[in-house]
C-alpha cells in the first residue's frame, strides 16, 4: 500500500519541461518546468476564478437581464404596474362607452330616460355599496344644518330664478318640419343660410361635440333644470366637449352635413329630464 502511494506521489511530483522553440532555428525561447500537481492546481484555481467572476456578473451587473429565464425585481415591479394600468384603462373605456351610449340614444331619438351625469358614473365604480359608510360625519351634519339655514332665506330667490329661466333662439328662420312625436321627429328643422351662426339657447356646458355619419357635425349642451339642447347638421363647430358656454354665444355654423339632410338648416332638439319637448313651446324662431 505504501509503495502504491509512493508511486502516485512520484507521478504527481514528476517534473516535466514545457519548451517553446523557434520553428526555423530551433532556438529555445521559453522553458517552463511543470508537474502534474502544478497543472491540476492551476486548472482548479482558474475554474474557481471563472465561476466566481460569472456569479458576480450575474448578481451585480446589468448583464443578468440578458440571461434567458432571468427576471429581475425591477422588471417584476414594472410588469405589475403595467397590469394595474391596463386594468384601470379597461374600466375607463367601459365607463366612456356607457357615457357615449347615452348620447347616442339622444341622437337616435330614444325617449327613454338618459343619464348624462358622467361624474356620478365614475364615482360609482370606485366604491361598492356594501363598503360605503352611509352614516353622516359631524362635519357633514354641521354643513347640512348651515345650508338648511341659508336656504330658508333663498326660497324666494330660487323660485324667481327658475321662473325667469328664458331660452335664447339658436337661429332665426322658417320651420320646414315641425316637432312630431308620431313620426319620431323630436325636433324642429329651422331653414337658415349656410354658415349662419348657431347660438346656445341657454347657459350650459358642452357634453358632446363630434362628427356623426347621419347628422354631420353635432353639438349637445347640458343646462340647468335638467335641460339638454341638441344642434345637428352644422357646417362646423366652435366649441369642444367640456367648454362652458353663455346663452347667445356662437357654438357652431349652420350647414347641411350628414346623410339625413336636404339643404342648409338647423335640426334643434330640447330634452327635459330625459324626455323630448317641443322647442316651439318655449322659443320663437321667426
Amino acid at each position: 500500500m505504501a509503495k502504491k502511494d509512493g508511486k502516485i506521489a512520484d507521478k504527481l511530483l514528476h517534473k516535466y519541461r514545457l519548451v517553446i522553440l523557434n520553428e526555423d532555428t530551433f532556438e529555445e525561447r521559453l522553458a517552463i518546468k511543470l508537474t502534474r500537481l502544478n497543472v491540476f492546481v492551476i486548472l482548479s484555481v482558474t475554474g474557481i476564478f471563472l465561476i466566481a467572476m460569472t456569479t458576480l456578473l450575474i448578481a451585480y451587473t446589468p448583464l443578468r437581464e440578458y440571461i434567458p429565464g432571468y427576471s429581475s425585481t425591477a422588471l417584476k415591479l414594472k410588469a405589475t404596474e403595467l397590469n394595474y394600468k391596463t386594468d384601470s384603462l379597461q374600466q375607463v373605456i367601459a365607463m366612456n362607452d356607457k357615457y357615449l351610449s347615452s348620447i347616442k340614444r339622444v341622437l337616435q331619438g330614444d325617449v327613454t330616460t338618459v343619464d348624462f351625469n358622467r361624474d356620478s358614473i365614475i364615482e360609482a365604480t370606485k366604491i361598492e355599496a356594501s363598503e360605503a359608510d352611509l352614516n353622516p360625519s359631524r362635519e357633514d351634519s354641521l354643513l347640512r344644518a348651515k345650508v338648511d339655514k341659508e336656504d330658508k332665506y333663498n326660497l324666494f330667490e330660487s323660485a324667481t330664478s327658475k321662473a325667469n329661466f328664458v331660452l335664447f333662439p339658436p337661429a332665426n328662420g322658417s320651420i320646414s318640419q315641425e316637432y312630431n312625436v308620431k313620426e319620431k321627429h323630436y325636433a324642429v328643422d329651422v331653414v337658415v343660410a349656410k354658415d349662419t351662426p348657431i347660438k346656445a339657447t341657454a347657459d350650459g356646458v358642452v357634453i358632446f361635440s363630434e362628427w356623426t355619419t347621419e347628422t354631420g357635425y353635432v353639438i349637445i349642451m347640458e343646462h340647468s333644470h335638467g335641460l339638454i339642447s341638441v344642434y345637428k347638421h352644422n357646417a362646423s363647430l366652435t366649441k369642444s366637449q367640456g367648454d362652458l358656454v353663455k346663452a347667445g354665444e356662437v357654438i357652431a355654423t349652420a350647414g347641411s352635413t350628414g346623410e339625413l339632410t336636404t339643404g342648409p338648416h338647423l335640426h334643434f332638439e330640447l330634452w327635459s329630464d330625459g324626455y323630448p319637448i317641443n322647442p316651439t313651446n318655449f322659443i320663437d324662431f321667426e
